[in-house]
């Protein structure tokens, strides 16, 4: 076995080449899902790369990939890599300006599109991208138009080709969401990512290395928390699934069953409201509300080593027959666990879930850290934090609060841009995050707010916003909360309504009655000086597609702030 903290990520198919019989990922067909044994991807992996070398890619290269997520998106990764060449993901749904300014930033010799549509999109940016001299297609067969393409090139080709990786070669360019400004391109080494899987499974060996272990990635592979999960799984002998189809993400996950799953604190949201919303359209909303203060109670009494009292036991054994299995099966019937990364998951969520069964492992970290630098673990977890810092991994906290993160995780800089990478990175290496924390004395890392969205009232009081939005967003009808009050008398909030938890008018009395139940909800959390006072119902539900969330549902606030400006200076109106 190599050394798990150095290489190339190409060492981890080739060490499991030791069983190459062994199932590693499974492709959802018409008929089911079909296991794909590491031997076959080996060589689904090499037949591609040789025809990435025919077509001229080479060392240090970078070939673009825009899809969603699928069986072919995980097989080009490692091609790419095979070929010595560098991945540069892009959204599926980005538009032809993000995908120009990737290409042309990158200098993209190449790129895989997954359907015409995507294809056209990449054509209408061409002109801005020089460097671009080749495009395929998943959706025309780009996997075997490269096989065939490669039919010429040698082994040995190939292997003075991935014989040029080392643990400082760079892997991917992946570019921020870019909730302001415009992307930069974070330059991830084989190093970084070997570097954090090496953490990742001396800190969570159950998760991927217990017997049977799966998982289904439904996020979208260009964000770097799915990414460094289908890495992990390649590694560790983790069965890995991929769907992109979210409207039946609960089918597939029946089918598939995966022992753990990952997403971002929306979807943990989004199962817990649909069930909520469905349990009162049934007439069952009362009991459903007693088995969710059992559960979170449930998890409360376990604070600390505690032992829920007997009736409380009692309790749960009752609901978990009644409610807690169907909830367990939206996830697949068999998940043990859950990790939540991109956004704070919330306490309550957090305990609503370990309650039911699933515990949700909250961990903490950045495109600029390859992912994770902190999460909770099986054995050592505490609700309301990220846990504790990676094997190999510093943090502290800067003068100002930020926290301030230093391991060989963390990236080198951004592509072409060493202004912005001087002031991410100081002298002595330790990358400055951007959140505001604090640490406990045991070593857990909390997060309070980002630096960058403190509003300080007109009053002098500063506010976290994250604190009172996410409170807010839990309500089953709402789907999203900015809070507002940067220099004002004080603080009020914008909030869209999720429409499957919600059908009627926009402008009730009822509507508003439930979102007032959020906001009284979300102040119990906060001073009264922080306390959210006015808020506003919009007409129209935040998404990717109107501009307002970034592909991993990050509210773009300058955007919010800047169109919905006048509606915020209503709610001061005295």
């Amino acid at each position: 076995m190599t050394d798990p903290y150095g290489g190339d990520l190409t060492q981890d198919v080739l060490d499991r080449l030791v069983d190459p019989d062994a199932v590693a990922l499974a492709r959802r067909t018409p008929n089911g899902w079909t296991d794909v044994t590491i031997g076959t991807f080996h060589r689904e992996v090499v037949a591609v790369a040789k025809g990435l070398v025919a077509s001229g890619v080479h060392p240090g290269d970078r070939v673009a990939l825009l899809s969603k997520t699928r069986y072919e998106w995980t097989l080009l990764d490692y091609a790419i890599w095979w070929a010595g060449a560098v991945t540069v993901p892009i959204y599926e749904t980005s538009s032809v300006a993000q995908i120009a300014w990737i290409l042309s930033d990158s200098g993209a010799v190449g790129c895989v599109a997954e359907s015409a549509e995507h294809v056209e999109r990449v054509n209408a940016a061409a002109s801005e991208a020089p460097a671009l001299r080749s495009v395929w297609s998943l959706e025309s067969d780009a996997v075997a138009a490269l096989t065939a393409t490669g039919d010429g090139i040698t082994d040995a080709e190939l292997e003075a080709r991935r014989a040029t990786l080392t643990s400082d070669t760079p892997a991917t360019l992946i570019y921020t969401s870019g909730t302001t400004g415009r992307p930069k391109g974070c330059v991830l080494t084989h190093g970084n990512f070997r570097s954090e899987l090496a953490g990742a499974l001396e800190r969570l060996p159950d998760l991927f290395g217990r017997e049977n272990a799966s998982t289904l990635l439904f996020l979208p592979l260009a964000h770097v928390f799915a990414r460094i999960i289908q890495i992990g799984a390649i590694r560790s002998g983790a069965k890995l699934g991929h769907t992109a189809d979210v409207k039946d993400l609960v089918q597939h996950l029946g089918e598939f069953q995966p022992s753990f799953v990952l997403a971002v604190p929306r979807v943990f949201e989004k199962v817990f409201n649909t069930a909520s919303t469905k349990a009162w359209a049934d007439g069952k909303g009362p009991i459903f509300d007693k088995a969710v203060a059992t559960a979170i109670a449930h998890s409360r009494a376990q604070v600390d080593g505690g032992r829920p009292s007997m009736v409380l036991r009692a309790r749960h054994a009752l609901f978990d027959r009644l409610v807690f299995g169907k909830l367990r099966d939206a996830l697949g019937g068999h998940a043990e666990w859950a990790i939540s990364g991109g956004a704070p998951l919330g306490e309550r969520l957090a305990h609503f879930y370990r309650g039911i069964g699933v515990t949700v492992l909250e961990g903490y970290g950045l495109t600029e850290t390859t992912a994770a630098l902190a999460v909770n673990t099986p054995d050592e977890q505490r609700v309301g934090t990220v846990g504790k810092p990676f094997p190999r991994t510093e943090v502290r906290l800067g003068d100002d609060g930020e926290l301030l993160f230093r391991g060989p995780q963390v990236f080198g800089g951004y592509w072409n841009n060493p202004e912005a990478t001087a002031e991410a990175i100081d002298a002595d290496g330790w990358f400055a995050t951007g959140d505001l924390g604090d640490i406990d004395d045991d070593g857990y890392v909390r997060i309070t707010g980002r630096k960058k969205e403190i509003i300080v009232t007109a009053g002098g009081k500063n506010v976290a916003p994250a604190v009172l939005e996410d409170r807010v967003r839990a309500h089953p009808v709402v789907s999203q909360c900015l809070v507002v009050g940067d220099g004002k008398p004080f603080v009020a909030a914008l909030v869209t309504i999720d429409p499957e938890g919600w059908d009627g008018r926009l402008d009730s009395p009822e509507l508003k009655a439930k979102v007032q139940e959020a906001i009284d909800d979300a102040n119990t959390q906060v001073s009264q000086a922080e306390a959210i006072r006015k808020f506003i119902v919009l007409d129209e539900d935040w998404t990717e597609e109107n501009g307002y969330l970034t592909p991993s549902f990050k509210v773009k606030r300058h955007a919010v702030v800047r169109d919905f400006h006048d509606m915020v200076e209503a709610l001061y109106v005295r």
